[in-house]
Order: structure tokens, then sequence, then C-alpha cells
């Protein structure tokens, strides 16, 4: 019997909405609620990288400036959360405009090479931009997000809830952009600029449109990372939560909607039981990152959804031509 996608993602939903009551302290939920923050922006750096085929360096820094938005309107500028938050993923694609614009006129590792730059020059400027960051002090007091009629999101539980909304309303949201026509033209992109340019397509106003919505998603999930922490640094920005983010995708398995978010819960809850070897991370992370990209390429999601194919793929029929051939050989 197979398993409806419909199903499976029903399933995943009743566990996320039970498991408050299962976990055993508010640390447990805190945990989750932060995967489920990066997940929101996994999501985001899958469409560029994924479905797009442009590998995006400076997605965290993005993810920065969503966080930043709201913790400089609300703590500075006296703005309550909301507002500030609505501004946050708007921010990051009016940035991703200005870079897309630059950066999408190169293409394969000099695109990657560029924004890393970019993101190294975002991670610069919240450091010693002091009069607008804090700098190094970060900014403190950020507010929790406001209360909505009787919703208040002062405890860890409502809090939980309500990333879980967004992470919810992110992953309807690419699910129906990545099954549109638009999603398919994303994907002729990524199979190959010439061919798509064949096909009439304009590249550069695709590829931009699919880094600003990558980087909105950032930005968003800067914003919820803002209001739950309430506390920002310049480390948000740093290099290697690009890196953690492409390692969620990879381990799940890039270019489907469920393999980033599969690998942006399953991997910090192993780094949780793994505590004694924090300080040896990359050491065991990388050998296993390289034995999954060498082994099992499309992730746990995507080797899944290939096997799958294969098993319910009806056999090729054999021509008449060739039955009637193979009689006469035996004969």
């Amino acid at each position: 019997m197979r398993l409806s996608p419909q199903l499976g993602w029903s399933a995943l939903l009743l566990g996320a909405l039970a498991f408050p009551y299962l976990a055993g302290n508010d640390y447990h939920l805190t945990v989750m609620s932060t995967a489920y923050i990066y997940a929101i922006a996994t999501v985001g750096l899958n469409l560029i990288t994924g479905y797009t085929g442009q590998f995006n360096l400076a997605h965290s820094g993005f993810m920065a400036v969503g966080a930043y938005t709201v913790g400089i309107l609300t703590v500075d500028h006296g703005w309550p959360f909301w507002p500030a938050f609505a501004l946050s993923g708007v921010v990051a694609a009016i940035l991703g405009l200005f870079v897309g614009l630059v950066s999408l006129r190169l293409k394969s590792h000099f695109f990657s090479i560029f924004t890393l730059c970019v993101g190294y020059i975002m991670f610069l400027l919240i450091e010693k931009w002091e009069s607008l960051t804090h700098g190094t002090v970060g900014i403190i007091g950020i507010p929790a997000p406001g209360a909505i009629g009787p919703l208040d999101f002062t405890e860890a539980r409502p809090l939980y809830y309500l990333v879980l909304f967004f992470l919810v309303a992110s992953l309807w949201i690419m699910h129906r952009i990545v099954h549109s026509l638009l999603g398919r033209t994303f994907v002729a992109i990524r199979n190959g600029d010439h061919l798509a340019e064949a096909l009439g397509i304009n590249l550069m106003r695709n590829k931009l449109l699919a880094f600003m919505l990558s980087v909105f998603f950032a930005g968003l999930a800067g914003g919820l990372y803002a209001g739950y922490v309430r506390f920002l640094g310049p480390g948000i920005a740093g290099v290697e939560h690009t890196f953690d983010m492409t390692m969620y995708m990879l381990v799940g398995g890039i270019g489907t909607l469920l393999g980033p978010l599969l690998g942006a819960i399953a991997v910090p809850w192993l780094t949780q039981y793994l505590q004694v070897l924090q300080d040896y991370r990359f050491v065991v992370f990388g050998p296993l990152l390289v034995v999954l990209v060498i082994f099992v390429p499309h992730g746990v999601v995507g080797s899944w959804l290939r096997w799958r194919r294969r098993r319910v793929a009806p056999a090729s029929p054999v021509p008449a031509a060739s039955q009637e051939g193979a009689r006469h050989a035996r004969g």
C-alpha cells in the first residue's frame, strides 16, 4: 500500500502539534522552535539552490538583515513587534534585489564566491557599525511577539505554536511556488541556462525573482528569531550558519520540499545528543557529509523518492517485432 503525500504531511503536522505535550521541558521546546526557524530559512535557500541552481553563500547574512530589522525598529525606535516583523522579509528582499542585480550576472562558482564576499561584508557591517547595530555588544531587550487577542506569546508553548504556524505557512507557500509554472521555470533554469533561454525564458528576471523570494524567507526567519531569542549579535550573520543550512539540505534532500525540513530538524537534535563532541563538531560532521554526498547524493528524501519512482514505474513493454525475433532465435 502506497503512503500518500497528504497522509505523510498530515502525520508530521499532528506530531508537531502534539510535541509540546510530549516534550519533557521548555528546553526541548526551545530546541525544536529554533530548528523550525532555521527550517524556514533553509526552505528559502532550497528555492534558489535546489530548484534554481544558484548557491547563495550570503543566506545567513540576509537572515541577519531580517533579525536586525526587527531589533533596531523595536529597541531603538519603539516600534511594536508585528509591524517590525512585517518589514523583516521585505527589507531582506529589497536588499536581495540590489545584490542579485550584480551577483546573478555571474555563473556557477563565481556567483557563490561573490555571495560569500557579500555575506562577509554584511557580517563586518553588523559588527562595526555600532551606531546602527550596537556592534559586538548586540541588541538586548527585543520584545516578544505582541499578543493577538487572547493569544499571549510570552510563554514557551504559545511561542512554539507561533513559530510552527509560520513554518507551515512557509511550506504551503513554497509548495504552491514549486508546483506552479513559475516553479517549473526555475527548474528549467537549473537544468540549463541555454535550454531555458531557447524556450523563451527571461533568465535574469526569473533568477532575480527566485533570489528575492529566497532571501525573503531568510529575512522572515530572522525576524522570528529576533522575537524568539530577544537578543542579537553579529554571529547570526556568520557564514557557518549558511553551511549549516546547506548541510540540512544535503542530508534531507536538496530540491525537495520535505528534505530541508527533516534535515533542519534532525541535525540540531543530533548535535544536542552529541554535546560532548561540540568542540569537534566539524570533525564529526565533515566526514559524515562527505559520505552522504558520495553514497546518498540525493539526500534521504531524494533517494527515497527516486526508489519509489523506480518501484512503481511500469515495466517497458517489449515490441512485438522483438518478441517474434526472439521466438525465431529460439526455434
